[in-house]
């Protein structure tokens, strides 16, 4: 199997980047490397970040695998989703390095992570499954509306808007917004200070806080399987 994910750990903090390819696609094979190494950082017991080539953290499925037939595509949403639902209960904090664009899966990597870094740029990040003809799954649509505000939930995912990183920060795709040259030297400042957090209260008040998101996410993978994605 290629190695399409990275690993590194340094001083409690893991850093796991994708490498599939100029929009790095979230293959079968990419999510397996993604959940072993949720696996290692998990027992490194540390903070983690995930991050993307330089211009794209990841611009979602791989098409490939989603036309090439419905049971194919549906295992791979399901996978994907089951990834997102374990980093909304990760142990240990979960920060997304947002390097350029972010689209439909891409960018519910952001909605999944616990802190979230994207750099400024002309960069789109948002949800484009009803733009390329895809109803949006019921996971989807729980964790969009656990982090984006209102109306940019309601803008996102019924009309397929793009954002650029300001107004992604602003609809609740982002929490912050920094300049490529910097970008590396912040997360890394974000990380740092999130390694002197109490390991065990945050991982028990992240339980607590998204009880009721991880419960309706359980229900809507469930749904997701058994009914489809349209």
């Amino acid at each position: 199997m290629n190695t399409l994910v990275s690993y590194h750990l340094d001083n409690g903090i893991a850093t796991v980047q994708i490498n599939n390819g100029k929009v790095n696609a979230l293959s079968p094979d990419v999510w397996q490397q993604l959940e072993a190494a949720l696996d290692r950082a998990e027992a490194d017991k540390a903070v983690l970040i995930i991050t993307g080539q330089p211009g794209i953290l990841s611009g979602g499925y791989d098409l490939k695998v989603m036309m090439s037939g419905p049971q194919n595509a549906l295992d791979l949403v399901a996978m994907g989703s089951s990834f997102t639902r374990r980093m909304l209960a990760h142990p240990y904090p979960v920060i997304v390095a947002c390097t350029g664009h972010a689209i439909a899966k891409g960018a519910f990597l952001l909605l999944a992570a616990d802190y979230r870094i994207a750099v400024d740029g002309d960069f789109k990040i948002g949800l484009n499954e009803v733009q390329i003809g895809m109803t949006m799954h019921d996971a989807g649509i729980v964790l969009a509306r656990g982090r984006l505000t209102p109306a940019a939930f309601q803008r996102a995912v019924i009309n397929a808007e793009m954002f650029t990183p300001q107004q992604a920060r602003e609809a609740g795709f982002v929490d912050l917004v920094t300049t490529p040259e910097t970008l590396q030297e912040t997360v890394l400042a974000v990380a740092t200070q999130l390694t002197q957090l109490n390991m065990a209260a945050h991982a028990r008040t992240k339980l607590k806080v998204r009880a009721d998101t991880l419960a309706a996410l359980d229900d809507a993978i469930d749904n997701d399987r058994k009914y489809g994605l349209n």
